[in-house]
């Protein structure tokens, strides 16, 4: 896919995630400043644009583009300085991340994902990302709190890790459930937090333990 071509689809994509109730101008013009065809196999980037998710290997997916962009959007609304992601994958959630906030740190199970995701990030000349090779239910203890932490697997219960993690008034956005998922917003204050229900969702699920 040419640059040009490229250009033109992502314009056209974030058109129609403006249309499904993306608003952010920063999160749309994120998307749109980010190739996508760079996060996905060679064999499947004529399906880069379209608003779905594509395997990635290892058994895992890239978001489609709606969920990457709402999360995103979920994330802001903590206004962080330091955001966690659990599950860094392809990278492109990263990717759009680091465009908005000032330090964003990441953490992936799977080794050869993570090293792929390193080397895309580079490409793309964001240096304000801090990876780490581990298990994503244990969040990122020695570089907490965070203002924000985003999850993009499912997990089966909210980890409590990443709540302890979470700053004073920090957000934690985490799809949780089984076969029917939800994507949730959880606020702290002090020792209490408040969950919000988003909307229904489907994600791989979140593995704690052995790492790949």
């Amino acid at each position: 896919m040419s640059r040009v071509a490229s250009a033109s689809a992502a314009l056209q994509l974030t058109r129609k995630l403006s249309e499904a109730g993306i608003s952010h101008p920063g999160v749309l013009q994120a998307l749109a400043a980010t190739p996508r065809e760079l996060f996905v196999d060679g064999a499947l980037a004529h399906k880069a644009y379209e608003n779905t998710a594509l395997p990635i290997g290892s058994g895992q997916t890239i978001s489609q583009p709606y969920i990457v962009g709402r999360m995103t959007e979920l994330v802001l609304t903590a206004h962080p300085a330091k955001v966690l992601e659990i599950g860094t994958g392809s990278g492109y959630q990263a990717a759009i991340l680091a465009q908005l906030v000032p330090q964003l740190y990441t953490v992936e199970r799977i080794k050869s994902l993570q090293i792929q995701a390193r080397q895309r990030l580079k490409r793309l000349d964001l240096h304000n990302v801090s990876f780490k090779y581990g298990d994503g239910w244990q969040g990122w203890e020695n570089r907490a709190p965070f203002d924000a932490i985003v999850v993009t697997a499912a997990a089966a219960e909210i980890p409590e890790a990443l709540l302890q993690q979470l700053a004073d008034g920090g957000v934690l956005v985490v799809p949780v459930g089984e076969n029917n998922q939800q994507l949730l917003r959880i606020v702290r204050d002090g020792e209490r937090y408040s969950s919000s229900v988003i909307e229904a969702v489907r994600f791989v699920p979140l593995v704690s333990g052995a790492l790949a």
